[in-house]
Protein backbone atom coordinates (compact mmCIF):
# COMPACT_ATOMS: atom_id res chain seq x y z
CA UNK A 1 0.00 0.00 0.00
CA UNK A 2 2.97 2.53 0.78
CA UNK A 3 4.69 1.81 -2.48
CA UNK A 4 1.38 2.55 -4.21
CA UNK A 5 1.21 5.83 -2.39
CA UNK A 6 4.92 6.53 -3.22
CA UNK A 7 3.88 5.76 -7.05
CA UNK A 8 0.69 8.12 -7.01
CA UNK A 9 2.74 10.95 -5.61
CA UNK A 10 5.70 10.75 -7.66
CA UNK A 11 3.50 10.56 -10.99
CA UNK A 12 1.36 13.54 -10.28
CA UNK A 13 4.58 15.40 -8.95
CA UNK A 14 5.85 14.59 -12.42
CA UNK A 15 2.83 15.70 -14.01
CA UNK A 16 2.86 18.88 -12.10
CA UNK A 17 6.61 19.47 -12.93
CA UNK A 18 5.46 18.87 -16.99
CA UNK A 19 3.24 22.05 -16.90
CA UNK A 20 5.79 25.06 -16.00
CA UNK A 21 5.78 27.93 -18.14
CA UNK A 22 7.75 30.75 -19.34
CA UNK A 23 6.42 34.26 -19.13
CA UNK A 24 7.84 37.12 -21.25
CA UNK A 25 6.82 39.87 -19.12
CA UNK A 26 5.50 42.18 -21.22
CA UNK A 27 4.94 39.93 -24.14
CA UNK A 28 6.55 41.38 -27.71
CA UNK A 29 7.29 44.98 -25.90
CA UNK A 30 9.46 42.96 -23.01
CA UNK A 31 10.41 45.24 -19.98
CA UNK A 32 10.38 48.70 -21.41
CA UNK A 33 8.68 52.32 -20.06
CA UNK A 34 5.33 52.59 -21.60
CA UNK A 35 3.59 48.85 -20.98
CA UNK A 36 1.02 48.31 -18.34
CA UNK A 37 2.72 45.74 -16.45
CA UNK A 38 -0.58 45.42 -13.89
CA UNK A 39 -2.47 44.81 -16.70
CA UNK A 40 0.10 42.03 -18.09
CA UNK A 41 0.30 40.38 -15.07
CA UNK A 42 -3.62 40.02 -14.46
CA UNK A 43 -3.56 38.44 -17.66
CA UNK A 44 -1.79 35.65 -16.49
CA UNK A 45 -1.92 33.12 -13.96
CA UNK A 46 1.76 32.00 -12.43
CA UNK A 47 2.07 28.92 -10.75
CA UNK A 48 5.32 27.77 -8.93
CA UNK A 49 7.27 26.55 -11.15
CA UNK A 50 6.74 29.02 -13.66
CA UNK A 51 9.32 31.71 -14.90
CA UNK A 52 9.32 35.24 -15.92
CA UNK A 53 11.58 36.27 -18.62
CA UNK A 54 12.36 39.60 -18.57
CA UNK A 55 14.05 40.89 -21.94
CA UNK A 56 15.48 44.66 -21.89
CA UNK A 57 17.67 47.02 -23.08
CA UNK A 58 21.62 47.76 -21.41
CA UNK A 59 19.13 51.25 -19.90
CA UNK A 60 17.24 48.76 -17.78
CA UNK A 61 17.39 46.66 -14.89
CA UNK A 62 15.60 44.53 -13.19
CA UNK A 63 15.37 44.65 -9.23
CA UNK A 64 13.45 42.53 -7.00
CA UNK A 65 12.60 44.15 -3.79
CA UNK A 66 10.18 44.16 -1.09
CA UNK A 67 6.38 45.06 -0.88
CA UNK A 68 7.46 48.69 0.55
CA UNK A 69 10.52 49.28 -2.11
CA UNK A 70 8.16 48.42 -4.45
CA UNK A 71 5.47 50.97 -3.40
CA UNK A 72 7.88 53.39 -3.14
CA UNK A 73 9.90 52.87 -6.28
CA UNK A 74 13.23 52.01 -4.68
CA UNK A 75 16.25 50.00 -5.57
CA UNK A 76 18.52 50.88 -2.44
CA UNK A 77 17.72 47.79 -0.84
CA UNK A 78 17.07 45.52 -3.59
CA UNK A 79 16.61 41.25 -2.88
CA UNK A 80 18.02 40.95 -6.05
CA UNK A 81 19.49 42.89 -8.96
CA UNK A 82 20.16 42.00 -12.80
CA UNK A 83 21.26 44.49 -15.47
CA UNK A 84 21.98 41.41 -18.10
CA UNK A 85 19.44 42.28 -20.88
CA UNK A 86 17.94 38.43 -20.56
CA UNK A 87 16.97 37.65 -17.34
CA UNK A 88 15.09 34.49 -16.42
CA UNK A 89 13.94 33.99 -12.73
CA UNK A 90 11.98 30.72 -11.64
CA UNK A 91 8.90 31.43 -9.25
CA UNK A 92 9.94 28.53 -6.62
CA UNK A 93 7.59 29.52 -3.91
CA UNK A 94 3.76 30.53 -3.46
CA UNK A 95 3.55 34.33 -2.84
CA UNK A 96 3.51 38.06 -4.01
CA UNK A 97 6.75 38.74 -6.00
CA UNK A 98 7.58 42.75 -6.73
CA UNK A 99 9.90 43.66 -9.16
CA UNK A 100 11.51 47.14 -10.62
CA UNK A 101 13.42 49.00 -12.99
CA UNK A 102 16.43 50.41 -11.05
CA UNK A 103 16.70 53.42 -14.01
CA UNK A 104 15.86 57.16 -12.49
CA UNK A 105 12.56 57.84 -13.02
CA UNK A 106 11.33 54.59 -14.77
CA UNK A 107 9.42 52.95 -12.01
CA UNK A 108 7.30 56.07 -11.56
CA UNK A 109 6.55 55.74 -14.68
CA UNK A 110 4.99 52.31 -14.22
CA UNK A 111 7.73 50.05 -15.10
CA UNK A 112 7.23 47.72 -11.91
CA UNK A 113 5.71 44.63 -11.35
CA UNK A 114 3.76 42.48 -8.74
CA UNK A 115 3.25 39.03 -9.20
CA UNK A 116 1.27 36.48 -6.90
CA UNK A 117 2.34 33.08 -7.07
CA UNK A 118 -0.12 30.06 -6.82
CA UNK A 119 1.27 26.77 -5.24
CA UNK A 120 1.30 23.47 -7.87
CA UNK A 121 -0.53 21.72 -5.10
CA UNK A 122 -4.00 24.52 -5.38
CA UNK A 123 -3.18 24.33 -9.99
CA UNK A 124 -3.30 20.35 -9.69
CA UNK A 125 -6.45 20.32 -7.66
CA UNK A 126 -8.12 22.25 -10.56
CA UNK A 127 -7.88 25.42 -8.23
CA UNK A 128 -7.36 29.10 -10.05
CA UNK A 129 -5.47 31.25 -9.24
CA UNK A 130 -4.72 34.94 -10.97
CA UNK A 131 -2.25 37.37 -9.51
CA UNK A 132 -3.92 40.14 -7.63
CA UNK A 133 -1.46 43.58 -8.42
CA UNK A 134 -2.16 46.29 -5.38
CA UNK A 135 -5.61 47.96 -5.16
CA UNK A 136 -6.95 45.54 -7.78
CA UNK A 137 -9.24 42.40 -6.24
CA UNK A 138 -10.20 40.91 -9.54
CA UNK A 139 -9.52 37.55 -11.14
CA UNK A 140 -8.74 37.12 -14.83
CA UNK A 141 -8.92 34.03 -16.87
CA UNK A 142 -4.87 32.69 -17.88
CA UNK A 143 -3.46 34.53 -21.18
CA UNK A 144 -2.97 31.85 -24.10
CA UNK A 145 0.71 33.56 -25.12
CA UNK A 146 3.61 31.82 -24.41
CA UNK A 147 1.71 29.17 -22.44
CA UNK A 148 4.39 26.25 -23.36
CA UNK A 149 8.04 26.07 -24.04
CA UNK A 150 11.04 28.48 -24.67
CA UNK A 151 10.65 31.95 -26.21
CA UNK A 152 11.27 32.18 -29.71
CA UNK A 153 11.70 36.14 -30.63
CA UNK A 154 8.78 37.16 -33.02
CA UNK A 155 6.62 34.12 -32.24
CA UNK A 156 3.79 34.92 -30.18
CA UNK A 157 3.73 30.66 -29.72
CA UNK A 158 6.52 28.72 -29.78
CA UNK A 159 7.38 26.61 -32.51
CA UNK A 160 6.26 23.19 -32.22
CA UNK A 161 4.49 23.60 -29.43
CA UNK A 162 0.67 23.35 -30.50
CA UNK A 163 -1.91 25.25 -29.22
CA UNK A 164 -3.13 25.89 -25.33
CA UNK A 165 -6.13 23.34 -26.32
CA UNK A 166 -3.92 20.66 -27.37
CA UNK A 167 -1.24 21.09 -24.58
CA UNK A 168 -4.41 20.80 -22.21
CA UNK A 169 -5.76 17.52 -23.44
CA UNK A 170 -2.37 16.12 -23.84
CA UNK A 171 -1.90 17.19 -19.67
CA UNK A 172 -5.46 15.65 -18.89
CA UNK A 173 -4.64 12.22 -21.31
CA UNK A 174 -1.17 11.98 -18.46
CA UNK A 175 -3.56 12.88 -15.25
CA UNK A 176 -6.66 9.92 -16.59
CA UNK A 177 -4.22 7.69 -17.01
CA UNK A 178 -1.90 7.98 -14.01
CA UNK A 179 -5.33 8.04 -11.78
CA UNK A 180 -6.44 4.99 -13.86
CA UNK A 181 -3.04 2.90 -13.10
CA UNK A 182 -3.06 4.01 -9.56
CA UNK A 183 -6.51 2.61 -9.40
CA UNK A 184 -5.31 -0.75 -10.70
CA UNK A 185 -2.49 -0.77 -8.78
CA UNK A 186 -4.52 -0.19 -5.34
CA UNK A 187 -7.65 -2.27 -6.21
CA UNK A 188 -6.13 -4.76 -8.56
Amino acid sequence: MASAQAFVVFFLALAIATEAKDYVVGDSQGWSTGVDYNTWASANTFNVGDSLVFQYGALHSVNEVSESDYSACSASNAINSYGNQNTKITLATPGTRYFICGASGHCSEGMKLAVTVSSAAASASGGSFSPVTPNQGTISPPSTTYPYGPYQPGNTRPLGSGTGMDKGRRFYGVLFGVFSLTSFVIWG
